[in-house]
């Protein structure tokens, strides 16, 4: 139990909010895979800042089995910690840090039995999968689920290890994150007439969005293993103008989208674009330069089918008789629709502590996670 803890240290001292460059934590990852003796494959981002990084424990051959975990973490600024966020802290059972829960713990389970796992004599591989960007919304994953897909022997199951408590998630939402931008025309605010203000017509945009949240309020789905049971819209952050007595110029907004994985997310975001279109229209014909524009994020929902291995792995493994639902997203989609792999959620630690203040896992999760990693082990040795 002291090399897990030590390796979850190990991951926490690198501080890899998603703003920064994650590389560090993954050339660390690589040299301790490099002194057992495995070669890991990066798949860096465009400008090389950040990488994903993937190995192979184990006989290349088909049966494999991918444990992955995203290396970034949210950010700390504004957040009253009693402790220094990227140095683990053990209390009452716990372990303190930015990252021990979301997702860096199950991350360090993994590394740290490889060592048991090269002993172990498998029979089919485990595959270590480390992402960058999760939190800013899964995007580095995808270009390792590609190259995963196309060089790797066929996979019987991946396994994202986002804290659940070791209860099997099954389902979870998609996102559809989006950031727009209105830019209108400046004027006095005496004379409204001679200005197109940006803050107006976003304040629209907004009430519709709103309204369209509470259709989606008044239409649940019954029986689902998510809460709340419905699609939801919520906008986030709102910035506008510059003064009091000025028609305001700029105004940004962010909205977000929790889409149900049964659902289409096109026809309410068809509907936003479709008045968003039409403001857009009667702006311009007050002044040619004004716009509205959009910068969209989309990670997709994940709902395993009825009778899927991964789940039934994963059931077994953790001693499960029941699935639930998450509320939150994961890269478990983009595994499943981008990879076309077998996939299900499962690992330590609580999302009641994830992104807050002296984030913490409790040390008996991590006691069950090493047990599920053993397990599987053992599963992949026959």
């Amino acid at each position: 139990m002291e090399h897990v803890k030590a390796m979850i240290a190990r991951l926490v001292a690198h501080d890899t909010v998603s703003s920064k460059s994650n590389l560090p934590l993954i050339h660390d990852v690589k040299a301790y895979l490099a002194e057992l003796g495995i070669n890991s494959h990066l798949v860096p981002n465009e400008d090389g800042s950040k990488s994903n990084l993937y190995a192979t424990i184990g006989p290349n051959v088909d049966g494999g089995i991918i444990l992955s975990g995203h290396t970034d973490v949210v950010p700390v600024e504004d957040q009253d910690w009693s402790t220094n966020p990227f140095e683990v802290v053990e209390k009452d059972n716990r372990l303190y840090g930015r990252g021990t829960c979301d997702m860096k713990g199950f991350c360090a389970i993994g590394l740290a039995l490889i060592p048991e796992m090269l002993k172990s004599d498998l029979k089919r591989p485990i595959h270590i999968a480390l992402s960058y960007d999760e939190e800013l919304g899964c995007l580095g994953a995808p270009f390792m689920i590609k190259e995963m897909a196309k060089n790797l022997p066929q996979i019987d199951a991946v396994i994202v290890g986002e804290p659940t408590n070791m209860q099997v998630a099954e389902m979870h939402k998609g996102v559809y994150a989006s950031t727009i931008h209105v830019r209108g025309l400046e004027a006095h605010s005496s004379q409204t007439h001679l200005g197109v203000s940006a803050t107006r017509y976003a304040a629209k945009i907004i009430n519709f969005i709103n309204d369209l949240h509470d259709e989606l309020l008044a239409n649940p789905y019954v029986g689902l293993p998510l809460s709340p049971n419905h699609s939801t819209l919520n906008v986030g952050k709102v910035h506008g103008g510059i003064a009091d007595n000025i028609v305001a110029r700029d105004c940004t907004f962010t909205y977000d989208y929790r889409v149900l994985p049964q659902e289409d997310h096109a026809a309410i975001v068809k509907r936003i674009d479709a008045l968003i279109a039409e403001l857009e229209k009667e702006m311009q014909a007050k002044h040619a330069d004004c716009s509205i524009t959009q910068t969209v994020v989309w990670t997709p929902g994940f709902a395993a089918p009825e009778e899927d291995v991964a789940k039934s792995l994963a059931m077994r493994l953790a001693g499960k008789n029941e699935t639930i639902g998450v509320p939150y997203g994961t890269e478990a989609g983009q595994f499943q629709t981008d990879g076309g792999f077998s996939t299900i959620v499962c690992g330590p630690g609580s999302i009641d502590q994830a992104h807050k203040p002296d984030e913490y896992i409790e040390l008996s999760q991590v006691e069950l996670g090493v047990q599920f990693i053993r397990d599987l082990i053992a599963h992949q040795s026959k």
